[in-house]
C-alpha cells in the first residue's frame, strides 16, 4: 500500500494537498536511470537545447509567478510579499543559468617552454559530474530548488532531488515546468520519501555530487556517510554577527537590521541574528528596533499586509520560545516580544546583552530574534562575534571606509556587508558557508562549475 503524505499549513493546519511518497524501487528506477544517462556521453543534451529549456522554463514560472507564489507561501509560511520576491528570484536565477552555459570554458596549458614538451599543445574542457542528488530545505521552497536543479540541467547533469517533506509542491511545480518546456523527465526526477531512503540514496556510489541545503547535523552526518568520490556542497546555518560602530548611519540601517532579523520570522541561514553597538549608540539603536518590530504585522502569510508569518512547525515556537527565556535568565532584557503570539507564531522580539554562554548567542536562533550586545572596543566585539563554530555571511555598519575594510579582514565570515543587512543575497553571486556553516560554494554559476569537472587533453604532434 503506498504511504501518503499530507501537505499541511503551518499557520493554521489546513490542509493543502495530500501526494504519494515514492518507496525503494521509486528511488531505485529514478538513481539507476539517471546514472545509465550520466555513464553515456552521447545522451548529454547539447548546449542549445539545455538552453532552449531553460529560457522556456523562466517564461513559464514567470507567467504562473502569482499562483506559485501563494502556493509557495501557503506550504511554507513566508509571507505573499516576500515569496512573490522569491519567485521573481527564481526566474532570474534560471535565466541566468541560461546565460551561464557559455562561461563552461576550459583554457589553454602552455607547452614547448621545455625540451620534453616540445610539439605539444594542451587545453582544458568542462565535463558534466554525474548524477546530482539534492536535498532541500523548505524556508525558500521554490528557489532554493531552483538553485539546486537547474545547475544541474544547464551543464548536462541528470539530477534527482529531494524537497522539504514541508514543502513539497513548490519543487514538483519547477519540475514540472521543465517537463513542459522540454526537459526529458528522466534528466530530473523530484522524490518525495521518508529520510531513510534520502539517505540511501545520497550515499549510494552512483552518485557523483551531493547538494544539501538544511540543518548542519544532517548535513554533516550525511557527508560522512558519502560514497569514496562523491563530491559535495553543504549549505547550513549561521548566528550572523553584525558590528554597529559609533559613526554608523542609525536611519539607513534600522530598517537593513530589521528587515535581515525579521524576514521570513528569522528561518534564513543568514539571518541578523547578534548586533554589536558601541556603547554610544545602544540606547537609540534599541529604541528604534524595538519600534520597528512591534509595528510589524504577524499573522497569515497569505494575507497581502502580513510582514512575519509562522514558523515551519509548532515545536519550533516552543524552542524559541525556550531560548528567550533562558536568555532572560542569563542576564538578557526582554525589549519587546519574548512570547507566544499564537501556537504557530512568535512575536518579533528583541533581547539586549544575554550572556555569550546563553544559546541565543552560541547558536542559531532560527526565528524572529535579534540580540543585542554593547560594546565600547570593535576589536573586542569582533572577538565576541567570532566565538561561534559559524561562518557565513556578517554586516558591519561605519561610515568609515578603514573601519569597514578592517572589519571586514578581523570577522569570521564568508561574505562581509558594508552599511547592508546580513541577508542580502542576489542570486549569481558567490554563496556559502565556512567552517560549521557548509562548505563549498553555491550561487549560479558558481554551482554550474562544482557540477562539472576539468578534463586536461595533450595533443602531440610534429606540426605544433
Amino acid at each position: 500500500m503506498t504511504k501518503r503524505l499530507k501537505v499541511s499549513s503551518p499557520y493554521d493546519g489546513h490542509l493543502i494537498a495530500t501526494i504519494d511518497l515514492d518507496d525503494a524501487d521509486q528511488v531505485e528506477n529514478a538513481l539507476e536511470t539517471a546514472y545509465q544517462l550520466a555513464k553515456d556521453p552521447d545522451k548529454i543534451l547539447p548546449a542549445h537545447q539545455r538552453i532552449e529549456i531553460l529560457e522556456k522554463t523562466a517564461d513559464l514560472v514567470l507567467a504562473k509567478a502569482e499562483e506559485f507564489a501563494r502556493q509557495s507561501a501557503e506550504e511554507g509560511g513566508k509571507p505573499l510579499i516576500d515569496s512573490r520576491i522569491e519567485l521573481a528570484r527564481a526566474v532570474q536565477g534560471i535565466r541566468e543559468a541560461a546565460q551561464s552555459i557559455s562561461q563552461l570554458t576550459g583554457h589553454e596549458i602552455p607547452m614547448n617552454l621545455t625540451a620534453s614538451s616540445m610539439n605539444r599543445m594542451a587545453l582544458t574542457i568542462r565535463e558534466p559530474i554525474g548524477v546530482v542528488a539534492a536535498i532541500s530545505a523548505f524556508n525558500h521552497p521554490f528557489n532554493l530548488i531552483v538553485h539546486q536543479v537547474i545547475p544541474a540541467v544547464a551543464v548536462g547533469c541528470p539530477v534527482i532531488v529531494k524537497p522539504a517533506r514541508a514543502t513539497p509542491l513548490s519543487c514538483l511545480n519547477l519540475v514540472k515546468c521543465l517537463y513542459e518546456a522540454g526537459l526529458p523527465e528522466e534528466w530530473c526526477r523530484a522524490i518525495v520519501c521518508e529520510s531513510s531512503l534520502a539517505e540511501t540514496l545520497v550515499t549510494d556510489p552512483r552518485v557523483a555530487f551531493f547538494s544539501f541545503i538544511g540543518s548542519g547535523a544532517v548535513g554533516w552526518n550525511l557527508h560522512s556517510k558519502l560514497a569514496p568520490g562523491t563530491r559535495c556542497v553543504l549549505e547550513h546555518g549561521g548566528a550572523a554577527p553584525v558590528i554597529v560602530d559609533h559613526d554608523a548611519d542609525l536611519k539607513d540601517a534600522l530598517p537593513q537590521l530589521a528587515k535581515g532579523g525579521f524576514y521570513h520570522a528569522g528561518q534564513v541561514c543568514v539571518s541578523v541574528q547578534k548586533v554589536f553597538v558601541h556603547e554610544k549608540l545602544v540606547d537609540k539603536l534599541s529604541r528604534g528596533l524595538v519600534k520597528l518590530a512591534e509595528k510589524l504585522v504577524v499573522g497569515d502569510p497569505t494575507d497581502e499586509k502580513t510582514e512575519v508569518g509562522p514558523l515551519i512547525q509548532e515545536k519550533e515556537v516552543d524552542r524559541v520560545d525556550q531560548w528567550v527565556k533562558e536568555a532572560k535568565k542569563k542576564g538578557g532584557k526582554i525589549l519587546t516580544g519574548g512570547k507566544k503570539i499564537s501556537t504557530t507564531c512568535y512575536a518579533p522580539t528583541v533581547i539586549l546583552n544575554p550572556s555569550d554562554t546563553a544559546k541565543v548567542s552560541t547558536h542559531e536562533i532560527f526565528g524572529p530574534v535579534i540580540v543585542i550586545y554593547p560594546f565600547k572596543d570593535r576589536l573586542k566585539a569582533i572577538e565576541r562575534a567570532n566565538l561561534t563554530p559559524f561562518s557565513f555571511q556578517a554586516a558591519v555598519f561605519t561610515q568609515n571606509i578603514d573601519t569597514a575594510l578592517d572589519t571586514a579582514k578581523r570577522i569570521n565570515a564568508a561574505a562581509v556587508m558594508i552599511n547592508d543587512h546580513t541577508a542580502f543575497r542576489v542570486d549569481w553571486m558567490p554563496f556559502g558557508g565556512r567552517k560549521a556553516s557548509g562548505l563549498g560554494v553555491g550561487g549560479i554559476l558558481p554551482t554550474m562549475l562544482e557540477m562539472t569537472e576539468e578534463k586536461l587533453l595533450v595533443i602531440r604532434s610534429k606540426l605544433i
